[in-house]
Order: structure tokens, then sequence, then C-alpha cells
């Protein structure tokens, strides 16, 4: 088991602190977008619903997503905020109306999941959102749909955060696909799109990248490839 670990931590690439996707930036980015959420939620909703909470724990998860890896399809603002915002409704429902709390927590965190895969909004953290609510809405408390308020502004503001930071310090958000220019070489290009697909296929895996970040990759190292080859 060590040995797997040891073999798995080297194959990871090493992140540069500093730079458009330095890991100093996501660290960064991330501070500023939990601090602005809960300011922004503590100034919309402290006066008039003190007991709500000013930030909700899943933030931080999607502050990960949003500021360290903004190119992820999972990171974007559609998957933030429709994810977080379905998820967290999903749970207020299950948790009120499940069975024991543990029944309720489990069908929410699925029912999240199958309704994020379905509106193509996957985002992690909204299962969070999902278990956080529905043992919320379950428990002594008996969380109601106000819960959701702090939710949504706490999403909201996060996003409109990620929408500044990222594009301030150099990394477009919503992510944009870098196209590659048309070269001489790219009639020699020798797999389709197709192949690329089958192959996701028989791998039968969630690739944590879009599938034209990939495509794009390809025919980059291809092209780069052939200057080596001409020089040669």
């Amino acid at each position: 088991m060590i040995e797997c670990l040891k073999l798995r931590s080297a194959s990871l690439m090493p992140q540069a602190a500093v730079g458009h996707l330095g890991w100093l930036r996501g660290a960064i980015g991330a501070a500023l977008g939990i601090l602005t959420a809960g300011i922004v939620t503590i100034v919309c909703l402290r006066s008039t619903s003190p007991a709500l909470p000013w930030l909700v724990a899943p933030m931080g998860a999607s502050a990960v997503l949003v500021f360290a890896v903004p190119a992820s399809p999972l990171a974007q603002p559609w998957p933030l905020i429709g994810g977080n915002l379905l998820s967290s409704a999903i749970g207020l429902y299950m948790g009120a109306s499940v069975g024991p709390a543990p029944l309720g927590a489990a069908v929410a965190v699925g029912t999240a999941i199958a309704v994020m895969s379905l509106t193509r909004s996957l985002h992690p953290p909204g299962g969070a959102c999902a278990l956080l609510c529905a043992l919320g809405a379950a428990g002594p408390e008996g969380w109601g749909w106000p819960y959701m308020l702090p939710v949504a502004v706490n999403v909201l503001a996060l996003a409109g955060m990620g929408w500044s930071y990222n594009n301030l310090t150099g990394h477009p958000w919503p992510h944009r696909l870098r196209v590659p220019a048309p070269s001489p070489d790219s009639g020699a290009i020798v797999y389709r799109r197709e192949d690329l697909e089958a192959v996701l296929a028989d791998w039968n895996e969630v690739v944590d990248v879009d599938i034209d970040d990939l495509d794009a990759i390809f025919q980059a190292v291809h092209r780069r490839v052939a200057r080596r080859e001409r020089v040669t």
C-alpha cells in the first residue's frame, strides 16, 4: 500500500508557486472568495435572519475547484451555481420527508448526483451541500427553506469573485478552449476525434478534463513532433 501511494504521488507533476496556474494564485483566490462570500452573506442576511449561517462548509471545496483548477468542467459557473443550489434543495426536501436521518442523507446525496448529472451541473461540493442540508432538516433544528438563502448568497458571491479574480490573474473563467491555429502539417494528423471518444469509452472512467481540451492537446503535440522531425 505504501509503495502504491509513493508511486502515485511520484507521478503527479509538480506545480509552481507563481504563474497563472500557480498554487499561490489559487490559494490567494480561494481565501478572497471565502472572505467575499462570508462578508456579502453577513451584509445581506444578518439584519433580517441572524439565526442563519453566514458560511456553509461546502463552499471551501467549491473554492478549491474554482480557484485551483478553473479549467475543470466541474469548476465552471453552471456546475458551481446549479450543482450547489439544486443539491441543497434536494437535501432539505429529503431530510424533512424521508425517514431516519441516515436514510434521508443517503437518498439526498444519491438523488443530488443523479440530478446534477442530468442537468450537466455535476459539482462534487454539491454532494456535501445535499448531505449538510439533509442532516440539518432531519436534525433538532429542523432546517427549512430559508436555509437556501445563505447557500445562494455564498454561491453567487463566490462565483462573482471567481469570475473577477481568475480573469484578472490570467485565466479566463468560464474556461475558454484554446483552439490551435491551423498549420501546414494539420493534414498529417493520423487520429480522429472519434478515436479519442472510443478510447475514453473503453476506459469507462470519468476523466476530469474536457474532451475538446484533450483534442487540442493531441493536435498541439502532433505539431510539435512534426516540427522536430523536420529539423532532424
